[in-house]
C-alpha cells in the first residue's frame, strides 16, 4: 500500500494544526526551502481562506506576521463521526431522556473496548501506548505519544473527529477517557486538555503501577 506524498500545502496545514501559530522563518526551518516559495505557499493559502495573518508585537525591532488556521480549515483534517449524529442524538434525548444517550455512548465504548484491547496483549506498557497511539490515528486523530518516566505517558491529540458531537454530548468525553483505561489496562488515565473546553489540543496523562 503506498502512502500519498504530503505537498508544501499539507505540511503547512499540519504544522500550524500542531503549533497554533508560525511565522515565515519558523517555516522555513520546518520545510527547508525558501523565504520566497514559503511566502509564496503562504498567500495562497490565504487567499483560499485557510490561514489567517496578523502582526505581533516584538520587545525589540519590528511587528512579525504570524500565522494561524482559519476556522475553514478545519474541514481540510479528518472528520469521522462514525454513523453518529447530532440531530439523531438530539431526537433520542427528547424520546427517551438523558440516560438513554448516556446508554448509547457507553455501548460506544463498550465496542471499541472489545476491537482494541485484542490489540494489547503481551506487550509492554510503553508498546500498549505506541499501539494505543496507532490506533488514534487510524481513527483521524493526529495523536503524538511523549514518555514522562518509565511509568507515565502523554497522549496528545491534534485532531477530534468528532469534536462536534463532543460540544454538544460532553459524555463523549467521558466514555473516549473509561475506553483508554479499559484498553490500556489502567485506572489512572486523565484528561488534562480538552477540545470542548477551549483548549488547542486534546491531553491524556496515562500512569502504569509500577
Amino acid at each position: 500500500m503506498t502512502t500519498k506524498q504530503k505537498t508544501t500545502k499539507d505540511k503547512i496545514l499540519h504544522f500550524l494544526k500542531k503549533e497554533g501559530a508560525l511565522t515565515v522563518n519558523e517555516f522555513t526551518d520546518r520545510l527547508q526551502i525558501t523565504h520566497m516559495a514559503v511566502r509564496k505557499h503562504l498567500t495562497i493559502l490565504e487567499k483560499d481562506g485557510l490561514i489567517q495573518s496578523e502582526l505581533v508585537k516584538q520587545p525589540m525591532g519590528r511587528p512579525i506576521q504570524s500565522y494561524t488556521l482559519a476556522e475553514r480549515a478545519e474541514y481540510f483534517f479528518p472528520k469521522s463521526y462514525e454513523g453518529i449524529s447530532i440531530d439523531l442524538l438530539n431526537d433520542v434525548k427528547e424520546l427517551y431522556g438523558d440516560d438513554s444517550v448516556q446508554q448509547l455512548f457507553n455501548k460506544r465504548e463498550e465496542r471499541l473496548t472489545n476491537e482494541y484491547i485484542s490489540r494489547m496483549s503481551d506487550k509492554t506498557p510503553s508498546e500498549k501506548m505506541q499501539e494505543m497511539v496507532e490506533i488514534q490515528n487510524e481513527k483521524g486523530y493526529m495523536a503524538d505519544l511523549s514518555k514522562v518516566d518509565d511509568h507515565t505517558f502523554e497522549i496528545t491529540e491534534y485532531n477530534c473527529p468528532i469534536l462536534e458531537v463532543a460540544k454538544e454530548f460532553k459524555v463523549a468525553c467521558r466514555c473516549e477517557t473509561e475506553m483508554l483505561k479499559n484498553v490500556l489496562g489502567t485506572n489512572t488515565v486523565s484528561r488534562t486538555c480538552c477540545r470542548t473546553e477551549g483548549d488547542n489540543h486534546c491531553k491524556f496523562l496515562v500512569q502504569f503501577v509500577s
